[in-house]
Protein backbone atom coordinates (compact mmCIF):
# COMPACT_ATOMS: atom_id res chain seq x y z
CA UNK A 1 0.00 0.00 0.00
CA UNK A 2 3.18 2.28 0.62
CA UNK A 3 4.38 1.44 -2.78
CA UNK A 4 1.52 2.39 -4.42
CA UNK A 5 0.63 5.31 -2.59
CA UNK A 6 3.92 6.46 -3.95
CA UNK A 7 3.34 5.53 -7.01
CA UNK A 8 0.23 7.06 -7.33
CA UNK A 9 1.83 10.76 -5.94
CA UNK A 10 4.37 10.46 -8.60
CA UNK A 11 1.62 10.70 -11.37
CA UNK A 12 0.36 13.71 -9.78
CA UNK A 13 -2.43 15.38 -11.63
CA UNK A 14 -2.22 12.92 -14.45
CA UNK A 15 -5.62 11.17 -12.85
CA UNK A 16 -5.78 8.60 -16.12
CA UNK A 17 -2.84 7.51 -15.44
CA UNK A 18 -3.82 7.34 -11.62
CA UNK A 19 -6.45 5.36 -12.14
CA UNK A 20 -4.74 2.65 -14.10
CA UNK A 21 -2.39 2.03 -11.72
CA UNK A 22 -4.37 1.93 -9.15
CA UNK A 23 -6.77 -0.84 -11.14
CA UNK A 24 -3.38 -2.65 -11.62
CA UNK A 25 -2.38 -2.35 -7.46
CA UNK A 26 -5.83 -3.33 -6.87
CA UNK A 27 -5.70 -6.65 -9.14
CA UNK A 28 -2.66 -7.72 -7.06
CA UNK A 29 -3.05 -7.08 -4.12
CA UNK A 30 -6.27 -8.77 -4.00
CA UNK A 31 -5.03 -11.44 -5.71
CA UNK A 32 -8.52 -11.28 -8.03
CA UNK A 33 -8.25 -11.56 -11.91
CA UNK A 34 -9.17 -8.53 -13.18
CA UNK A 35 -10.23 -5.15 -11.53
CA UNK A 36 -12.15 -1.80 -12.95
CA UNK A 37 -12.83 1.60 -12.50
CA UNK A 38 -16.32 3.28 -13.36
CA UNK A 39 -17.12 6.69 -13.51
CA UNK A 40 -20.38 7.95 -13.47
CA UNK A 41 -21.24 9.97 -16.81
CA UNK A 42 -25.20 11.35 -16.06
CA UNK A 43 -27.28 7.88 -15.77
CA UNK A 44 -24.23 5.73 -16.83
CA UNK A 45 -20.91 4.07 -15.52
CA UNK A 46 -18.25 4.02 -18.08
CA UNK A 47 -14.81 1.64 -17.47
CA UNK A 48 -12.12 4.66 -17.10
CA UNK A 49 -9.91 2.03 -16.11
CA UNK A 50 -9.60 -1.97 -16.44
CA UNK A 51 -6.88 -4.17 -16.33
CA UNK A 52 -7.15 -8.73 -16.17
CA UNK A 53 -10.01 -9.98 -17.49
CA UNK A 54 -11.61 -6.91 -17.61
CA UNK A 55 -8.86 -4.73 -19.70
CA UNK A 56 -10.95 -5.16 -22.93
CA UNK A 57 -13.81 -3.59 -21.48
CA UNK A 58 -11.92 -0.14 -20.89
CA UNK A 59 -14.39 2.46 -22.36
CA UNK A 60 -17.51 0.16 -21.96
CA UNK A 61 -20.61 2.56 -20.95
CA UNK A 62 -22.92 0.25 -19.12
CA UNK A 63 -26.90 1.75 -17.05
CA UNK A 64 -26.43 2.51 -13.34
CA UNK A 65 -29.82 0.35 -13.53
CA UNK A 66 -29.61 -3.31 -12.45
CA UNK A 67 -25.63 -3.19 -11.10
CA UNK A 68 -23.80 -3.85 -7.77
CA UNK A 69 -21.77 -0.72 -9.46
CA UNK A 70 -25.18 1.49 -9.34
CA UNK A 71 -25.71 -0.12 -5.87
CA UNK A 72 -22.88 1.22 -4.97
CA UNK A 73 -23.17 4.66 -6.37
CA UNK A 74 -26.78 4.85 -5.03
CA UNK A 75 -25.66 4.01 -1.48
CA UNK A 76 -22.55 5.19 -1.00
CA UNK A 77 -20.91 1.93 0.41
CA UNK A 78 -19.07 -0.95 -0.53
CA UNK A 79 -21.02 -4.48 -1.85
CA UNK A 80 -19.75 -7.76 -2.10
CA UNK A 81 -21.37 -10.37 -4.17
CA UNK A 82 -20.14 -13.74 -3.69
CA UNK A 83 -21.98 -15.57 -6.76
CA UNK A 84 -23.30 -13.19 -9.89
CA UNK A 85 -25.54 -15.97 -10.92
CA UNK A 86 -27.83 -15.94 -7.71
CA UNK A 87 -27.20 -12.55 -6.48
CA UNK A 88 -30.45 -10.71 -7.11
CA UNK A 89 -28.11 -7.45 -7.14
CA UNK A 90 -26.53 -8.16 -9.91
CA UNK A 91 -26.77 -7.98 -14.02
CA UNK A 92 -26.56 -11.10 -14.65
CA UNK A 93 -26.19 -11.02 -18.41
CA UNK A 94 -23.41 -8.12 -17.96
CA UNK A 95 -21.76 -9.90 -15.59
CA UNK A 96 -20.96 -13.24 -18.18
CA UNK A 97 -20.00 -10.66 -20.84
CA UNK A 98 -17.22 -9.96 -18.94
CA UNK A 99 -16.31 -13.26 -17.48
CA UNK A 100 -17.10 -12.62 -13.62
CA UNK A 101 -18.70 -15.08 -10.65
CA UNK A 102 -17.79 -13.00 -7.96
CA UNK A 103 -16.36 -9.03 -6.96
CA UNK A 104 -16.41 -6.78 -4.73
CA UNK A 105 -17.41 -2.52 -5.00
CA UNK A 106 -16.32 -0.04 -3.26
CA UNK A 107 -17.13 3.72 -3.73
CA UNK A 108 -14.85 6.50 -5.23
CA UNK A 109 -16.11 10.16 -3.42
CA UNK A 110 -14.88 13.38 -4.53
CA UNK A 111 -16.01 16.70 -2.44
CA UNK A 112 -18.60 13.80 -0.44
CA UNK A 113 -19.82 12.69 -3.93
CA UNK A 114 -20.14 9.42 -4.98
CA UNK A 115 -18.18 9.35 -8.67
CA UNK A 116 -17.50 6.22 -9.48
CA UNK A 117 -16.95 2.95 -8.43
CA UNK A 118 -13.36 0.44 -7.64
CA UNK A 119 -13.90 -2.82 -8.68
CA UNK A 120 -12.11 -5.95 -8.07
CA UNK A 121 -13.77 -9.29 -10.21
CA UNK A 122 -12.73 -13.02 -10.30
CA UNK A 123 -14.35 -15.67 -12.55
CA UNK A 124 -14.63 -18.32 -9.44
CA UNK A 125 -17.56 -18.12 -6.54
CA UNK A 126 -16.93 -16.67 -3.45
CA UNK A 127 -13.31 -15.25 -4.20
CA UNK A 128 -13.06 -12.37 -1.98
CA UNK A 129 -13.10 -11.79 1.67
CA UNK A 130 -13.21 -8.98 4.24
CA UNK A 131 -9.75 -7.88 4.14
CA UNK A 132 -9.66 -7.71 0.85
CA UNK A 133 -12.90 -5.52 1.12
CA UNK A 134 -10.47 -3.32 3.45
CA UNK A 135 -7.43 -3.47 1.23
CA UNK A 136 -9.97 -1.83 -1.52
CA UNK A 137 -11.15 0.55 0.17
CA UNK A 138 -7.28 2.05 1.50
CA UNK A 139 -6.99 1.89 -2.56
CA UNK A 140 -10.13 4.38 -2.99
CA UNK A 141 -8.98 6.61 -0.58
CA UNK A 142 -5.61 7.10 -2.53
CA UNK A 143 -8.08 7.66 -5.60
CA UNK A 144 -10.19 9.78 -4.00
CA UNK A 145 -7.03 11.76 -2.36
CA UNK A 146 -5.84 11.82 -6.19
CA UNK A 147 -9.12 13.37 -7.64
CA UNK A 148 -8.93 16.18 -5.01
CA UNK A 149 -5.60 17.41 -6.15
CA UNK A 150 -6.38 16.89 -9.79
CA UNK A 151 -9.38 19.21 -9.70
CA UNK A 152 -10.32 20.67 -6.69
CA UNK A 153 -12.95 22.13 -8.46
CA UNK A 154 -16.98 20.78 -9.33
CA UNK A 155 -16.79 16.88 -9.72
CA UNK A 156 -18.26 17.48 -13.30
CA UNK A 157 -14.45 18.17 -14.45
CA UNK A 158 -13.73 15.25 -12.95
CA UNK A 159 -14.88 13.16 -15.93
CA UNK A 160 -13.01 15.74 -18.49
CA UNK A 161 -9.95 15.31 -16.68
CA UNK A 162 -10.00 11.38 -16.26
CA UNK A 163 -10.92 10.66 -19.82
CA UNK A 164 -8.04 13.52 -20.90
CA UNK A 165 -4.47 13.19 -21.27
CA UNK A 166 -2.75 15.72 -19.14
CA UNK A 167 0.12 16.27 -21.34
CA UNK A 168 -1.27 17.07 -24.68
CA UNK A 169 -4.89 17.62 -23.78
CA UNK A 170 -6.44 14.98 -26.32
CA UNK A 171 -8.53 12.08 -24.96
CA UNK A 172 -7.18 9.36 -23.58
CA UNK A 173 -7.31 5.32 -23.83
CA UNK A 174 -9.94 5.04 -22.23
CA UNK A 175 -12.03 7.72 -24.20
CA UNK A 176 -10.74 6.49 -27.46
CA UNK A 177 -12.31 3.04 -26.08
CA UNK A 178 -15.35 3.92 -25.34
CA UNK A 179 -15.69 6.44 -28.51
CA UNK A 180 -14.50 3.62 -30.48
CA UNK A 181 -17.31 1.47 -28.85
CA UNK A 182 -20.07 4.21 -30.24
CA UNK A 183 -18.45 4.60 -34.11
CA UNK A 184 -18.71 0.50 -33.85
CA UNK A 185 -22.85 0.39 -32.70
CA UNK A 186 -23.64 3.47 -35.35
CA UNK A 187 -21.90 1.93 -37.94
CA UNK A 188 -23.49 -1.45 -37.47
CA UNK A 189 -27.07 0.20 -37.40
CA UNK A 190 -26.78 2.79 -39.84
CA UNK A 191 -24.68 0.61 -42.46
CA UNK A 192 -21.67 3.23 -42.52
CA UNK A 193 -17.80 2.81 -43.04
CA UNK A 194 -15.33 3.96 -40.55
CA UNK A 195 -11.18 4.26 -40.22
CA UNK A 196 -9.32 3.47 -37.59
CA UNK A 197 -5.09 4.40 -37.07
CA UNK A 198 -2.94 3.37 -35.20
CA UNK A 199 0.15 5.84 -34.98
CA UNK A 200 3.04 4.98 -33.08
CA UNK A 201 6.22 8.10 -32.97
CA UNK A 202 9.64 7.40 -34.27
CA UNK A 203 12.75 8.37 -32.66
CA UNK A 204 10.92 9.07 -28.98
CA UNK A 205 14.40 7.77 -27.15
CA UNK A 206 16.96 9.58 -29.00
CA UNK A 207 15.08 12.45 -28.10
CA UNK A 208 15.40 11.79 -24.82
CA UNK A 209 18.85 10.69 -24.55
CA UNK A 210 19.99 12.98 -26.41
CA UNK A 211 18.00 16.55 -25.44
CA UNK A 212 16.73 15.21 -22.34
CA UNK A 213 12.67 14.43 -21.37
CA UNK A 214 11.65 18.13 -21.89
CA UNK A 215 12.21 17.77 -25.32
CA UNK A 216 10.77 14.21 -25.44
CA UNK A 217 7.47 16.05 -23.84
CA UNK A 218 7.92 19.06 -26.31
CA UNK A 219 7.91 16.83 -29.23
CA UNK A 220 4.96 14.51 -28.33
CA UNK A 221 3.06 17.44 -27.99
CA UNK A 222 4.08 18.69 -31.28
CA UNK A 223 3.01 15.41 -33.05
CA UNK A 224 -0.08 15.11 -31.15
CA UNK A 225 -0.83 19.13 -32.47
CA UNK A 226 -0.04 18.11 -36.09
CA UNK A 227 -2.25 14.70 -36.01
CA UNK A 228 -5.00 17.33 -34.45
CA UNK A 229 -4.85 20.20 -36.93
CA UNK A 230 -4.65 17.33 -39.51
CA UNK A 231 -8.01 15.79 -38.60
CA UNK A 232 -11.55 16.79 -39.02
CA UNK A 233 -13.30 18.10 -36.15
CA UNK A 234 -15.74 14.88 -36.57
CA UNK A 235 -12.69 12.55 -35.87
CA UNK A 236 -11.18 11.42 -32.86
CA UNK A 237 -7.38 11.83 -32.43
CA UNK A 238 -6.20 10.62 -29.05
CA UNK A 239 -3.12 9.60 -27.10
CA UNK A 240 -3.55 6.05 -26.15
CA UNK A 241 0.33 5.53 -24.65
CA UNK A 242 3.74 7.23 -24.10
CA UNK A 243 4.30 7.38 -27.88
CA UNK A 244 1.31 6.13 -29.33
CA UNK A 245 -1.52 7.79 -30.70
CA UNK A 246 -4.98 6.50 -32.16
CA UNK A 247 -7.57 8.37 -34.61
CA UNK A 248 -10.76 7.50 -35.38
CA UNK A 249 -11.91 8.26 -38.70
CA UNK A 250 -15.68 8.92 -39.50
CA UNK A 251 -17.63 7.91 -42.03
CA UNK A 252 -15.16 7.23 -44.87
CA UNK A 253 -16.05 6.73 -48.33
CA UNK A 254 -13.07 4.03 -48.59
CA UNK A 255 -9.18 2.57 -48.19
CA UNK A 256 -8.05 4.80 -50.37
CA UNK A 257 -9.19 8.04 -48.53
CA UNK A 258 -7.87 6.65 -45.23
CA UNK A 259 -4.35 5.71 -47.03
CA UNK A 260 -3.99 9.15 -48.41
CA UNK A 261 -5.25 10.96 -45.06
CA UNK A 262 -2.46 8.15 -43.84
CA UNK A 263 0.09 9.70 -46.03
CA UNK A 264 -0.60 13.34 -45.22
CA UNK A 265 -0.30 12.74 -41.90
CA UNK A 266 3.21 11.25 -42.12
CA UNK A 267 4.49 14.48 -44.16
CA UNK A 268 3.04 16.68 -41.62
CA UNK A 269 4.34 14.82 -38.94
CA UNK A 270 7.70 14.79 -40.22
CA UNK A 271 8.34 18.66 -41.08
CA UNK A 272 10.97 20.43 -39.77
CA UNK A 273 10.81 20.91 -35.44
CA UNK A 274 13.29 23.30 -33.35
CA UNK A 275 13.19 22.26 -29.76
CA UNK A 276 15.46 25.57 -27.83
CA UNK A 277 17.03 26.18 -30.90
CA UNK A 278 18.00 22.08 -31.18
CA UNK A 279 16.94 20.58 -34.23
CA UNK A 280 14.65 17.69 -33.68
CA UNK A 281 13.73 15.16 -36.36
CA UNK A 282 10.39 13.46 -35.66
CA UNK A 283 8.27 11.31 -37.68
CA UNK A 284 5.47 8.46 -36.95
CA UNK A 285 4.64 5.05 -38.35
CA UNK A 286 1.05 4.24 -39.63
CA UNK A 287 -1.83 1.44 -40.04
CA UNK A 288 -4.89 1.34 -40.74
CA UNK A 289 -8.47 -0.52 -40.84
CA UNK A 290 -11.64 -0.52 -42.08
CA UNK A 291 -14.61 -1.50 -40.57
CA UNK A 292 -16.50 -3.59 -41.91
CA UNK A 293 -13.60 -4.57 -44.06
CA UNK A 294 -10.95 -5.67 -41.31
CA UNK A 295 -13.38 -6.89 -38.69
CA UNK A 296 -16.89 -6.01 -36.75
CA UNK A 297 -15.23 -5.82 -33.44
CA UNK A 298 -12.69 -3.29 -31.04
CA UNK A 299 -10.36 -6.07 -31.00
CA UNK A 300 -10.24 -7.19 -34.74
CA UNK A 301 -9.82 -3.21 -36.06
CA UNK A 302 -7.14 -2.65 -33.08
CA UNK A 303 -5.05 -6.17 -34.26
CA UNK A 304 -5.74 -4.97 -37.76
CA UNK A 305 -4.48 -1.54 -37.56
CA UNK A 306 -1.18 -2.07 -34.94
CA UNK A 307 0.00 -5.13 -37.35
CA UNK A 308 -0.09 -3.07 -40.15
CA UNK A 309 1.52 -0.03 -38.09
CA UNK A 310 4.13 -2.42 -37.17
CA UNK A 311 4.73 -3.12 -40.72
CA UNK A 312 5.11 0.25 -41.69
CA UNK A 313 7.70 0.93 -39.74
CA UNK A 314 9.75 -2.38 -40.29
CA UNK A 315 9.32 -1.21 -43.85
CA UNK A 316 10.98 2.77 -43.16
CA UNK A 317 13.81 0.44 -40.94
CA UNK A 318 14.80 -1.60 -44.07
CA UNK A 319 14.62 1.36 -46.01
CA UNK A 320 16.97 3.56 -44.40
Amino acid sequence: MIQAQTEIARLGVDLGGVMALAAERAQALTHAAGAAIELVEADDLVYGASCGIAEMHLGLRLARGRSLSGLCVEHGRAFRCEDSETDPRTDTEACRRVGLRSMIVVPLRHHERVVGVLKVLSPEPSAFDDEDQHVLGLIAELIAAAMFHATQHESGELFYRATHDVLTGLPNRALFFERLRAALAVAAREKRRFGVMSLDMDGLKPINDSLGHRAGDAAICEVAARIRHASRPADTVARVGGDEFGVILAQVSGRERVQAHAQHLVARVGAAFTFECEPVRLGTSIGIAMYPDDGASLEALLETADQAMYAHKRAARAAR
